[in-house]
């Protein structure tokens, strides 16, 4: 059968290529082709564009990209009916994707949504939306079945993609963190995986790290941005190392952790690496946000959690509040120990491993009903 896959962010490509790989072992003659990345084409996927030609963040960022958007969507609208599938599987990656659901019901073609977009978080009538637009809703978050079951749409609950990942993960006996590693304890700076990201929070990292000379820092960086990017920086910091997509391994020696708000966050606490939560932006943008937004937090461990297990610094995201808050999660801080213990709930609540597992030998029954019933129809 023909499956064609969108994700335009790193996790989504991570997420997919597993998901690819299950839905390739259930039905072995698959054919995939992709918006992704090195890791759904490693599954088997043909890949027809790369997501950092897509990740664009922002309204700003969105705005001054938006003819490019509209030519790759076109482009990608014109593939997809050029190589018409059996079914368009999403991930994540809202703005866009619903855009192509929409285009595919249109088309005829059956969607399938891997790893809902956050609608309960803001404007939560767009489940709506979804429903009318998606054929089967794959979720990772339990709260996410009752969130739809208020509008009347029954999702799959699968299990968190993330635990296969950590699961799968086996830490590198030789990993160092440079030759002054040894003997100094390890703070892992988590940036982000977009340029718009590394670019506001990395300095805000960096600057809070003057105030730990004993400790080393580390960036974790990601091949799908330019070292260039790094080099200017970093420029002013030259104790501070460089770990090259190996963020698991930086964060299994890491004593504590700056993590920008997204994916990361939720694979820090599942590592149980104490963090603090960052999202800089202006205090006007941040009441605007408070009144848009349904949830009380940003922070995948909170939104879990119900409350407040890491601290978020959003408007107030400066040096000096970094460089306190750090302390107080450091060993020896007065945070550090309620955070571990909280992180065994959150822990909990995600569950075990099997996610992409269950969402590909499901994806493949539901395609194979969908075939039969397209051909007795034909």
């Amino acid at each position: 059968m023909r499956y064609y896959f969108i994700a335009g962010e790193r996790s989504g490509d991570l997420h997919g290529g597993n998901l690819i790989r299950s839905i390739r072992q259930h039905d072995p003659d698959a054919q995939c082709r992709a918006y992704g990345g090195e890791q759904m084409q490693e599954a088997g996927a043909t890949l027809v564009r790369h997501y950092r030609q897509m990740a664009f963040m922002g309204f700003i960022e969105v705005a001054k990209n938006l003819g490019t958007i509209r030519r790759i969507m076109r482009e990608c609208q014109a593939d997809l009916l050029a190589n018409r599938p059996d079914v368009l599987v999403l991930i994540d990656y809202a703005g866009f994707n619903l855009r192509m659901a929409r285009f595919a019901k249109k088309h005829g073609i059956p969607v399938f949504y891997y790893i809902s977009p956050k609608v309960w978080a803001w404007n939560q009538k767009r489940a709506l939306t979804i429903k009318a637009l998606v054929d089967r809703l794959f979720v990772i978050f339990p709260f996410e079945v009752d969130f739809f079951k208020q509008y009347d749409y029954e999702v799959e609950y699968v299990g968190n993609p993330l635990m296969d990942a950590l699961t799968a993960f086996r830490p590198n006996p030789n990993f160092a963190i440079g030759p002054r590693h040894l003997g100094r304890p390890v703070v892992a700076l988590l940036p982000g995986s977009r340029k718009q990201e590394v670019e506001n929070m990395l300095p805000v990292m960096l600057e809070a790290s003057r105030q730990f000379p004993k400790y080393q820092f580390a960036v974790g960086t990601v091949d799908n941005l330019p070292r260039a990017l790094y080099d200017r920086l970093l420029a002013n910091y030259p104790d501070v190392k460089r770990v090259e997509d190996a963020a698991y391994d930086l964060l299994h020696v890491a004593e504590a952790a700056l993590v920008t708000s997204g994916t990361a966050t939720l694979e820090t606490a599942l590592l149980n690496v104490p963090e603090v939560v960052l999202y800089k932006t202006p205090r006007w943008w941040y009441e605007i946000g408070k009144r848009i937004l349904a949830v009380p937090y940003l922070s995948l461990v909170n939104l879990i959690a119900g409350r407040l297990v890491v601290r978020e610094l959003i408007y107030d995201c400066t040096p000096t509040r970094v460089a306190d808050e750090l302390r107080a999660i450091l060993v020896g801080g007065n945070r550090r120990e309620a955070i571990l213990r909280d992180y065994a709930e959150v822990q909990q609540k995600v569950g075990g491993p099997g996610a992409s597992e269950r969402a590909g030998q499901r994806m493949v029954e539901l395609v194979k009903l969908y075939v039969i019933h397209a051909t007795r129809h034909a």
